[in-house]
């Protein structure tokens, strides 16, 4: 009994009831004080902080890339245009399983190696909240079939873009260059902010060399978004600013003309205007479609250009480098009379080779049985090597480097496009410092008709060929003619650049040999005859002939047993009308042969179109 009523004791259950109830009471109390000061904490305190995260959560930042400044030709030809279509986009900060909704993504729509690739690429570089494009122009099924889908995509959208679209195709490509994705290289040496939203960058010719006028100035835009990141509305805008439009001198139909000339040889014209260095066309055959490397090119179309046997990819006219042969001679023949080597009525007998002093190495002429009794007007006319062999050895190699630089061999011309090749120069302190050889007589002897180490690019052989013609004013070359702002439609043309000009002792120098490359092309025995017999107009011109490969001493030319690609290219230069010239050319053809017969039509063809309008 005692011990059953101790347990049934009420005011020992009193007591400990109320102990427990005030117990609770103080961990109630304490944890509304902990709420209390931490709701302090968060609206008083740190009110402005998280106001702005919670205002960041609704309102973002988005930039606006600016339209892409357009490209013309010099008559107004669209060359480079700006087509709306629409891109699969992603934002990463949104998506929960990107494996997952990358796999879910492939069943709506099609989607390869290569957009994935590009797409994890970009994924590492960008930052989590900035939209990562997966797909370019999408059709508009494709646009239909994920719009119905759209709300099991939380974070992925389409987006309508401005892409490049090249309307002429491969026309003009080797000048023009065209647009492509940003790399990772390309990324780190940009202007971030300036290129934000922005995922192309021009990556050769034009497009890359004026790179900073075309893209533009980027806008920005405060969205407010919903939940699902979807923009609700614009609440505030800084409008981009468009890149300017280009107006280059290229004359889209004089180049379709030029390109059409070649026909499937390989190889480069280059047309310019002697008076401004405008260039009017600039040819490399065979040619490819800019198109394909706009959103990134397949790894079968790529492999195929790369791999083809004609080398579509290579820039001929500026990049390529090639014994500029017999087109030399009349630079020579001026470097004789200006250094007093020669004068223009001096006379020689040139026999089918030719000898050094001392030396039994004999140097073949062309021409087996030799030209016989010239002077500078015919060893010019009809391409004479003895005369050249011989006058070049006068002239020494020392003399006949400076001079020639002096048209601008053996450097880059400037040209504003991307790739230029400087071509090769060669003297005693090159031969030294590359080779570490002295310079052999016998060397001097065949720089003179343009062959041993001497390089050129058409493009230089095209400036020289017009500084000829204007009698030493030397001019740079440039495919700009014009800057048009898109939003006053303003008109700034593109400033002449003159360089030093090549100063003879006697004017009368330029007038006897222009008059020899009249020869060349209007008298019987000129070896480019065959396009001036019916010319309603007076061209100059030198024809030439660079070996692809040495021959032994007593070892003959055949051109009938030989593989195509060891062949002679084909080479010839030009101006026109001869006394007051619009249009200077060259043009370079391949394992061609002979210039006057392979190189040469081309060059009229080209100058009937531009002087009288027709092909």
């Amino acid at each position: 009994m005692t011990n059953g009523e101790a347990l049934k004791n009420p005011y020992l259950e009193k007591r400990l009831f109320a102990n427990r109830a005030w117990v609770a009471a103080g961990v109630i109390v304490t944890l509304m004080f902990v709420s209390l000061g931490r709701l302090a904490y968060l609206q008083i305190i740190h009110h402005n902080h998280f106001a702005t995260l919670s205002k960041d959560n609704r309102v973002r930042l988005v930039a606006v890339p600016p339209p892409r400044g357009l490209i013309y030709d010099r008559n107004g030809v669209l060359l480079a245009e700006n087509l709306p279509s629409y891109q699969l986009e992603i934002i990463p900060s949104q998506v929960t399983d990107m494996d997952v909704t990358l796999a879910r993504l492939g069943e709506l729509i099609a989607l390869d190696e290569g957009d994935i690739k590009r797409f994890r690429i970009e994924l590492r570089r960008k930052q989590s909240f900035q939209s990562i494009p997966l797909r370019f122009n999408l059709t508009d099924v494709e646009v239909a079939r994920f719009a119905v889908n759209r709300h099991r995509f939380p974070g992925v959208d389409i987006n309508a873009r401005l892409g490049r679209h090249y309307p002429l195709g491969q026309r003009g490509v080797h000048a023009l260059g065209y647009v492509g994705r940003i790399n990772a290289r390309e990324l780190s040496r940009l202007d971030g902010n300036n290129y934000n939203g922005t995922n192309h960058i021009g990556k050769l010719g034009v497009e890359r060399y004026y790179e900073d006028i075309l893209h533009g100035q980027v806008g920005f835009q405060h969205v407010e978004i919903n939940a699902q990141g979807r923009v609700l509305r614009v609440l505030d805008e800084q409008s981009p600013v468009p890149g300017k439009d280009l107006v280059l001198s290229l004359d889209a139909h004089l180049q379709q003309v030029a390109e059409e000339s070649l026909g499937a040889s390989t190889g480069a014209v280059v047309v310019m205007e002697p008076a401004t260095g405008e260039v009017l066309a600039l040819v490399s055959m065979p040619t490819y479609d800019p198109n394909l490397f706009v959103n990134g090119i397949s790894v079968r179309d790529y492999k195929a250009l790369r791999d083809h046997s004609e080398q579509p990819l290579f820039n001929r006219a500026l990049t390529g480098q090639y014994p500029p042969g017999s087109t030399i001679k009349p630079f020579v023949a001026l470097a004789g009379l200006e250094y007093g080597a020669t004068w223009a009525e001096k006379k020689m007998w040139a026999g089918g080779y030719y000898t050094l002093p001392n030396s039994s190495h004999r140097y073949r002429d062309w021409k087996r049985g030799g030209h016989g009794e010239v002077d500078m007007m015919k060893a010019i006319t009809q391409s004479c090597d003895v005369y050249f062999y011989d006058l070049s050895h006068k002239v020494g190699i020392d003399h006949l480097h400076e001079f020639l630089a002096r048209f601008g061999l053996g450097r880059r011309t400037g040209l504003d496009a991307t790739g230029e090749a400087a071509g090769l120069l060669p003297s005693r302190e090159w031969k030294q410092r590359a080779y570490g050889q002295v310079w052999f007589p016998g060397e001097t002897v065949i720089a003179g008709i343009g062959q041993g180490y001497m390089l050129t690019t058409p493009v230089q052989l095209a400036a020289a060929t017009a500084t000829m013609a204007m009698h030493g004013t030397k001019v740079r070359p440039r495919l700009l003619h014009a800057l048009r702002d898109q939003e006053s439609g303003a008109f700034t043309p593109a400033s002449i650049a003159l360089e030093e000009p090549v100063r003879l002792s006697d004017p009368l120098y330029w007038d006897q040999v222009v008059q020899a490359m009249i020869d060349v092309v209007h008298k019987g025995n000129g070896t480019a005859r065959r396009i001036g017999k019916d010319a309603p107009y007076v061209i100059a011109g030198k024809t030439g002939t660079a070996q692809v490969f040495g021959l032994k001493q007593d070892e003959r030319y055949d051109e009938e047993t030989l593989d195509k690609k060891l062949r002679d290219h084909a080479l010839f230069v030009a101006f026109a009308p001869a006394h007051a010239p619009q249009i200077a050319v060259a043009v370079v053809v391949e394992n061609g042969g002979h210039g006057g017969s392979a190189a040469a039509p081309i060059a009229r063809q080209v100058m009937d179109y531009y002087l009288l309008g027709k092909t």
